[in-house]
Formats: C-alpha cells, sequence, structure tokens
C-alpha cells in the first residue's frame, strides 16, 4: 500500500449561463416586450469527507476538478438549468487550506461532512430586465459571471485518540496487533511499518478507541529527516501518546530521550500532551536489569511507567486501563482545540 497523505488540486467552479435576449411573439398580444430568462448559476465544488478512503493517493493524478457550467436562459422568461455540483471525496482527517494564501480553509473530521470550497459563477440576466420606460423592447443581455478558482493544499491526518510512538522495531506494530484486530507487517528489522496502521480497541463497556501505530521516528524527525514530518503530523490529532521502549536494546535510557527531544523540536502541543511509558519485550530481559532501567527512568520523569510485552500480552490490561482514564479525564483537550 502507498500512503499519500499530501496532496495540491485546482478547484473550477462553473460559469453562470447567458442571460438571453428574447421576445413575446404571441398571436393576438401585440407588441409583447422582452421575454428573455436568466442565466443559470454554475456549479460549485464541495468536498465531502468519506470513512471508505484511507489516502489521498487518487489526487495525485487527477489535479484539476471541476463543476458543470450554468445553462444559458431560455424565452419565455425561463430560467436557465443550474450547473452540477462537483463533489470530491476525501479520507476523514483532511485538513484545507488555500495553496496561494496559507489560509485555512476548513477541517472534515465527520464521516459525510461537506465543504463549499469554491461558488459557482451567477447567471447573466435576460433582456425582460432591462425593460424602461424609454426603452420598450431592450435587445442585450448579460453574461453569466467566471466561477470560483482556488488551489488547495489537502493534508490528511489520521483521526485517533492514542497515538503509539517509539522508536523503529520497538515493538509498536506487534501492540497494536495484540490490542485490536489490525494485523500490520511485522518483522524483526527497523522501518518494517511504512505506514500508520489503525487499530479499534474496546473498552469493557463496549465502545472503540482509535490506537494509531505511528512509524518508527528517528533523530532529526522533527527537521524533516527519514519521514519525520510526513509522520508526526499524525500525532497531532491525538489525545494520548503511548511512548514504547524496546527494553532489550543498549541504552533505552537515551532511545526515551530521542523521541522526547523530537517532541520538543516538533512542538503543536505535542510535549505538553498526556503521556504513558511503556518498556516492551520484558519476556527478554532480565528482571533486575529491566528494575533497575525502570527506577533510573522514574528519577527523570513522573510520566507513569509500565513493563509489558506485546507478543505475550503481559502487562498490556494495566496500561489500557491507564488510558481509559485518561481519556475520561475531563481536562484532556479534544481532537477540535488541539488542531493547530
Amino acid at each position: 500500500m502507498q500512503f499519500i497523505d499530501l496532496a495540491e488540486i485546482e478547484v473550477v467552479a462553473g460559469k453562470g449561463g447567458d442571460g438571453m435576449v428574447a421576445f413575446r411573439r404571441e398571436k393576438y398580444v401585440p407588441a409583447g416586450g422582452p421575454a428573455g430568462g436568466n442565466g443559470g448559476w454554475g456549479g460549485s465544488v464541495i468536498l465531502k469527507a468519506s470513512d471508505r478512503l484511507q489516502t489521498l493517493l487518487d489526487f495525485r493524478y487527477a489535479k484539476i476538478f471541476q463543476a458543470e457550467d450554468g445553462k444559458k436562459g431560455g424565452p419565455n422568461n425561463c430560467t436557465g438549468a443550474k450547473g452540477s455540483d462537483r463533489v470530491i471525496e476525501v479520507p476523514c482527517g483532511t485538513l484545507i487550506t488555500d495553496a496561494d494564501t496559507g489560509e485555512l480553509v476548513g477541517d472534515l473530521t465527520a464521516n459525510e461532512e461537506t465543504l463549499c470550497v469554491v461558488k459557482g459563477g451567477k447567471g447573466g440576466l435576460g433582456n425582460k430586465h432591462f425593460l424602461s420606460n424609454r426603452n420598450r423592447a431592450p435587445e442585450h443581455a448579460l453574461p453569466g459571471l467566471e466561477g470560483e478558482i482556488r488551489r488547495l493544499r489537502l493534508e490528511l491526518k489520521l483521526i485517533a485518540e492514542v497515538g503509539i510512538i517509539g522508536l523503529p522495531n520497538a515493538g509498536k506494530s506487534t501492540l497494536i496487533s495484540s490490542l485490536s484486530s489490525a494485523k500490520p507487517k511485522v518483522a524483526d528489522y527497523p522501518f518494517t511499518t511504512l505506514v500508520p496502521n489503525l487499530g479499534v480497541v474496546r473498552k469493557p463497556t463496549g465502545d472503540g478507541t482509535v490506537f494509531a501505530d505511528i512509524p518508527g521516528l528517528i533523530s532529526g524527525a522533527s527537521e524533516g529527516i527519514g519521514l519525520g514530518h510526513d509522520f508526526l503530523r499524525h500525532i497531532e490529532r491525538t489525545r494520548v501518546l503511548l511512548h514504547l521502549i524496546d527494553a532489550t536494546t543498549d541504552n533505552p535510557i537515551t532511545d526515551y530521550q530521542t523521541i522526547q527531544n523530537e517532541l520538543e523540536a516538533y512542538g503543536h502541543g505535542l510535549p505538553e500532551r498526556p503521556q504513558i511509558i511503556a518498556f516492551n519485550k520484558i519476556d527478554a530481559v532480565d528482571g533486575d536489569i529491566l528494575e533497575l532501567i525502570i527506577s533510573e527512568l522514574q528519577a527523570i520523569t513522573s510520566t507513569p511507567i509500565y513493563a509489558v510485552s506485546a507478543v505475550t500480552r503481559q502487562g498490556l490490561d494495566s496500561i489500557v486501563q491507564k488510558i481509559w482514564s485518561i481519556l475520561d479525564a475531563e481536562e484532556i483537550p479534544s481532537l477540535s482545540t488541539s488542531l493547530p
């Protein structure tokens, strides 16, 4: 699967239909007068969020989207038909900005949510509108107005309440596959995951919470090194961060600090986001060594620390319960308030 989360498109609204010059020519109606109808409005371009889409791949090849022009006015004071709107489906979580000005146009997060990005042009007036005492037979009408044209930047940010972060090969994909029904690719080498994976974790009440497995970040990710910016943006919408650390590495404390430094450098509210730390792969670490590592990290952070094994599911219930309690807290910002 190719993951595309940035795209630039041009949207063109339809031109309004021209007004018509026509006169009544009915038998027994002398001097029937002007009867040219107005042109119809041009169609608008509308973006619509759809939960069936997961990427912006469709916009890699199709760059220009145009609505239908309005129809010309008709005789007998008939108004021309309105041009059909162009409806473009985008994934839920798409942020829309004006590519030329940088202005935020909208943010589509809910399924079926719509946003009109350019409006169609107004139809021209028919000659009936120019009738006056001085001009009883006007022979001119107005052309329709051009529709709006705009270049838009589409940016997809995954919508998940919990983001699983950590260095490559920390076991994030294994963890999300153990907690949910998601089946990401899992292997024992770094950068196995090249696209974010989503999984729904069920609460005891039956409600589901979306977890996102964010592909491995590395030192310098906040500066765009590797795929840093491509994946850091997906953490911005999350309400809780689950920082997974490989307990079998030579220096887990340094690994922890590497990710924290990148979150600090990237900003966008990520350093203040509620966080849980979990040492993974404890089934492959001596208990005394693990206890020493946890106590060493606990000395430099007040963040809750857990010990888990994504493979054997040891300790997973504890971190899930902690996540539920954080999400239920009133002080946690909603998705809308956490946006830039």
